[in-house]
């Protein structure tokens, strides 16, 4: 999918087919009208037919109900075509075909041997057509007489998703730019969600592992938990409380986490569960996303959204260097609660009662460190609130924050997945433009050796080429286990708070949540916590739980054949020829 095929077209071949096509209408008697016009731009109209989509391997018997979606501008007399056999397609009529939620002046398609199955699948009219779909991949033409109006080729079939073509709308990233991308069954991407002046309380932790805790313990109405692992008591015994008082509960976790779902998360979400709790897992197949990786709660009217998961080392404070922050909108409350429904309603997930019957969970030790508290919770007066989400639109979002950078660009990561990923490109770009750039990794022994590579590169690529840019690994002196933040600073003016790793995978493949946060004294506040991670060192103090928090660290090492749950793309791994990245 990374090759791309961009079909420009000269203004004569456009006469030609205008004309091709203005005589076949008039022999034939057929009115084509305006919907058949083609541009003679770069790409072709949207206005002209084309197929949209394609689904060959639906998770039925058989194939049962796979379909061709097809855009037909409104005109009549379409020929779609496998090579083998051909079927006709016209615009739809708005009767009993369609689904009650397609709009009325649809003028899209699908296309189906099964029809019956079909419409549980798709929102547009189904039309009968006998085209056998190959899951193995094959080309697809659509014609009007004997115009070729598009083409279109779909690689092997996963089972479950739909081959979107380049003229499918709805996407802010990478996809709009090729030819055509699988998306799994269920799953449609969201826009950039932007709200206006609100309340907000930054914090990071494991200095105020208080505020999540004590969020979770005021709700009065609603807590709709998002996360890829749950196993915090502290967390379950406020969920309880809150069940206990009449508070709606649900909770919405990953059913498979590297490394598997241990013996203490098994242990609180049967706990939940047994309390009348509603507790999903998702992620069965056919899955959505890779992994439900968002740490999020709607909590009444607001929102909570941090880097780290719902376990002692996270949310507990005990272990991790992570950033949150509370939003106090009932807007940004109610985008989050339209995502988490969405999530939870979707065919891959499963209610964990169902998830466990029959499965044993090995036991494993919790993280139980002890930190000092340098930064208390603050609370500013944000000027705007973005809601970014993968996959989707988090990806250009970001890449964007980063290019509109004139000062400076802070970066706080476990680990970056490798020299031609989009963001760090974006942050290389800015060092070129003269804006000053820090990146910090961490420093935890099993991506030590990685990150110290990456970061000897940055800096001598910077050195040679004259990048106002500086790489280091954090020195947490005591001050925190190690970084698990997956934070962004831009010009002191906007900071990115979330579960966005900087990796494909995570941009593209999870479920993610992040915010940006438009504030200069929001974001002065992330930015003083940086500088005193990038400084270093600190108290003497060992953490109580060190020994403990190793341990944990073997066990996950020896469980996974990749680092901790960053997701780094194997085939992005930062070891490439720097000759092939392209330099400001």
């Amino acid at each position: 999918m990374s090759d791309r095929r961009d079909r420009p077209r000269s203004s004569l071949v456009t006469c030609l087919l205008v004309g091709c096509l203005l005589v076949t209408a008039i022999s034939s008697g057929v009115a084509l009208g305006p919907a058949l016009a083609v541009s003679a731009d770069a790409t072709r109209d949207t206005a002209s037919p084309r197929i949209v989509a394609v689904y060959p391997n639906p998770v039925t018997d058989e194939d049962r109900g796979e379909f061709v979606v097809v855009d037909t501008a409104g005109a009549a007399n379409l020929t779609l075509s496998d090579g083998e056999s051909s079927v006709s397609v016209s615009a739809p009529n708005r009767s009993a075909t369609a689904s009650v939620s397609t709009p009325s002046n649809t003028t899209l398609v699908a296309v189906s041997s099964d029809p019956e199955v079909a419409r549980n699948r798709t929102e547009y009219p189904v039309v009968a057509g006998g085209l056998a779909l190959s899951n193995a991949g094959e080309t697809l033409t659509l014609s009007h007489g004997n115009v070729t109006l598009d083409t279109i080729s779909y690689p092997d079939a996963p089972e479950g998703e739909r081959w979107l073509t380049s003229a499918a709308s709805g996407e802010s990233d990478r996809q709009q730019t090729e030819p055509g991308h699988w998306r799994p069954f269920g799953y449609e991407p969201r826009g950039v969600h932007t709200y206006g002046e609100t309340n907000a309380t930054a914090f990071v932790l494991p200095d105020a592992a208080g505020v999540p805790v004590e969020t979770l313990r005021g709700a009065e109405d609603r807590i709709l938990l998002a996360g890829y692992t749950l196993s915090s008591e502290r967390v379950a015994d406020a969920l309880l409380a809150a069940h206990d008082r009449g508070v709606e509960v649900e909770v919405l976790v990953d059913d498979a986490p590297v490394g598997g779902i241990g013996g203490r998360e098994a242990a609180v979400l049967d706990r939940l569960s047994s309390a009348g709790i509603s507790v999903e897992v998702i992620g069965t197949d056919p899955a959505r996303f890779d992994f439900h990786h968002p740490k999020y709660a709607v909590v009444d009217d607001a929102a909570l959204v941090t880097s780290e998961n719902w376990k002692p080392a996270g949310t507990g404070g005990n272990g991790s260097r992570g950033w949150g922050v509370r939003v106090d909108s009932s807007a940004v409350a109610a985008d989050l609660a339209g995502l988490f429904r969405n999530d939870s309603a979707g065919r891959d997930t499963t209610d964990w009662q169902t998830e466990r019957a029959g499965e044993v969970y090995e036991s494993e030790n919790a993280t139980t460190g002890e930190y000092p508290t340098r930064f208390q919770p603050t609370g500013y007066r944000v000027e705007r609130v973005r809601v970014l989400t993968a996959p989707g639109n988090a990806e250009s979002a970001v890449v964007g924050i980063v290019d509109s950078a004139e000062e400076s660009v802070e970066v706080i990561q476990p680990a970056i997945g490798g020299r031609h990923q989009p963001f760090l490109r974006a942050t290389v770009r800015a060092a070129g433009r003269g804006v000053e750039v820090r990146i910090l990794l961490s420093s935890v022994w099993y991506s030590e050796e990685e990150n110290e590579r990456l970061v000897s590169w940055l800096n001598r690529i910077a050195e040679e080429r004259g990048l106002s840019l500086t790489a280091r690994l954090a020195d947490p002196g005591g001050r925190y286990e190690k970084i698990h933040t997956k934070g962004l600073i831009v010009d002191d003016e906007t900071v990115v708070v979330g579960s966005l790793n900087w990796n494909n995978n995570s941009a593209r493949e999870n479920r993610e949540v992040a915010v940006a946060l438009d504030d200069p004294e929001t974001a002065r506040y992330y930015r003083r916590t940086f500088d005193a991670d990038w400084q270093g060192g600190g108290s003497d103090r060992l953490p109580v739980g060190l020994v403990a928090a190793v341990a944990l660290a073997v066990v996950i090492a020896l469980l996974v054949a990749r680092r901790e749950v960053e997701f780094e793309d194997e085939s992005d791994s930062g070891i490439e020829d720097d000759r092939e990245i392209e330099w400001p």
